[in-house]
């Protein structure tokens, strides 16, 4: 007789950034149970997502991380995933599994309803007050249809919206909401077949709300301020400054309110960290924790007062890192890999490790040899964008960030070796240029092989990128931003 198949448990969090995890160096936030899955497996220091083309950058990137394609190459911006491109959940479907989506899903009802055989708590959107989520149940025919009216703020009773849903699961916070299902689903779980189960959290995104007794974990005065803290941008960013999440705090940003939300940030992480732990007391309990491969990640970072900012639209390390840990059969335990990643490679890892066919439509690289012979690296650099304003290039030590907006037109280059937190930019220092003609040669380079100009936003970086350098007199070289004698000036007034 064969050897039963792996399940698999993948976990996604909404809004977590790398860095929040105490067994990989934070040493203020308490996540027992995420340095249990370190133990068991291995964790990714440099997981990325390559950005995103919309301010709700959690979109896409679940819709790269449901598809394993890449950015340019999902459809839009990721509201919906059309049938050709076949989700992870249809593959295990297919491959022989039964497949459960709990949580959230911000990529459409119909590409929900081929992914899933089952299914429970089900929220069709982006964020939501974390007491009162709207839900439903699942339904074989994948229809979701329903639609009930709610009042998201209760100081403007007149003002009801229309949502998704079957119900309110008011009181409820959409972690325990969301946990207690899947931990319900394994209980419960008796068939011969391995199952997939999506578990799909809206935490820790704003509004950062949780039970009182984890809010009391985190103190402001403990909390350290990250080397690039700035009260105010440090350059202008101009649309970001006017978006949704900068104003979740009011300039100039102060260093006791970036504390609190930090605090507040943390709390939420160790919720979830919490919760997460009686899921996994759950499958040892039923037998299965040795024959189950769980994936925790996040689908974005945040910013949280680094460089001034607040949200997650740009391509700092602080918004397009985030946490990966792996572990289960075929994972070596305790071990911390420092290759390069992106989110979209784990669906065809997972159908490598789980024997199970990796669709055409499938873009991204299996870094399931890592696990083994320990194989080479599946990606030497990371391209990066968001919207039509920024595109971005890294290697193991060198980033390369290019904006051209009507507010900004400026290179950046930073060391990440002597200068992890980013706040030198080295692209005006004597010494640098050919690292700047290399990089941005291979900015190029990606921008053709991901058809970034194929995209709406692509094409309009492009263009203003290229009138732009076309416009400057031959040997004339375009502004740089500021000295680094300068930026030092800045950061220590800041």
């Amino acid at each position: 007789m064969s050897k039963r198949k792996p399940n698999v448990l993948f976990i996604l969090t909404d809004d977590q950034r790398a860095g929040t995890i105490s067994a990989l160096g934070n040493s203020e936030i308490h996540t027992p149970n995420m340095d249990r899955l370190c133990s068991m497996g291995t964790a990714f220091t440099h997981a990325y997502i390559p950005g995103g083309t919309t301010g709700a950058v959690c979109m896409p990137s679940r819709a790269m991380i449901n598809s394993g394609r890449s950015l340019f190459h999902i459809l839009g911006n990721g509201k919906e995933i059309p049938e050709e491109h076949i989700t992870m959940g249809e593959n295990f479907l297919a491959g022989g599994y039964h497949s459960c989506g709990i949580g959230k899903w911000h990529n459409g009802p119909g590409s929900y309803a081929r992914s899933f055989d089952g299914g429970a708590e089900i929220f069709f959107g982006g964020m939501w007050d974390h007491w009162n989520v709207p839900v439903n149940d699942y339904h074989a025919d994948g229809v979701y249809e329903k639609m009930i009216a709610f009042t998201p703020n209760f100081t403007a009773s007149g003002n009801t919206v229309e949502v998704r849903a079957e119900k309110i699961s008011a009181g409820v916070h959409s972690t325990e909401l969301f946990t207690r299902a899947a931990a319900d689903y394994i209980k419960n779980y008796s068939d011969d077949k391995p199952f997939f189960l999506y578990l799909s959290l809206l935490a820790p995104h704003d509004p950062r709300t949780m039970p009182e007794k984890f809010r009391g974990m985190y103190r402001p005065e403990d909390i350290t301020l990250p080397p690039n803290f700035s009260e105010m941008p440090l350059v202008n960013y101009g649309w970001s400054a006017k978006g949704r999440d900068e104003t979740l705090e009011a300039y100039p940003r102060r260093p006791e309110r970036i504390k609190q939300h930090i605090c507040d940030y943390y709390a939420m992480i160790s919720h979830i960290d919490f919760c997460l732990g009686g899921l996994i007391d759950t499958l040892e309990s039923k037998g299965m924790l040795d024959n189950t491969i769980i994936v925790l990640c996040g689908d974005n970072g945040l910013a949280l007062g680094q460089h001034g900012l607040m949200g997650k639209q740009n391509i700092y390390e602080h918004s397009v890192g985030v946490p990966l840990i792996i572990c289960g059969p075929g994972v070596p335990a305790g071990r911390v890999e420092d290759r390069f990643v992106y989110l979209f490679d784990v669906y065809p890892t997972l159908c490598e490790l789980c024997g199970i066919k990796i669709p055409e439509s499938v873009e991204g690289k299996s870094f399931a040899g890592m696990f083994g012979d320990g194989s080479s690296a599946i990606r030497e650099d990371l391209y990066f964008a968001f919207q039509a304003r920024i595109r971005g290039v890294r290697d193991r030590r060198y980033k390369l960030i290019e904006y051209r907006t009507e507010d900004l037109k400026l290179t950046q280059l930073f060391d990440l070796e002597t200068d992890p937190w980013e706040r030198y930019n080295f692209y005006d220092i004597a010494g640098y240029e050919e690292i700047t003609a290399r990089l941005r040669a291979r900015l190029f380079e990606y921008r053709d092989e991901w058809e970034d100009e194929a995209h709406t936003a692509g094409k309009q970086f492009w263009q203003a990128f290229c009138d732009y350098e076309a416009a400057a007199p031959r040997g004339v070289s375009r502004p740089k931003g500021a000295s680094l004698a300068a930026q030092l000036a800045t950061l220590k007034k800041s």
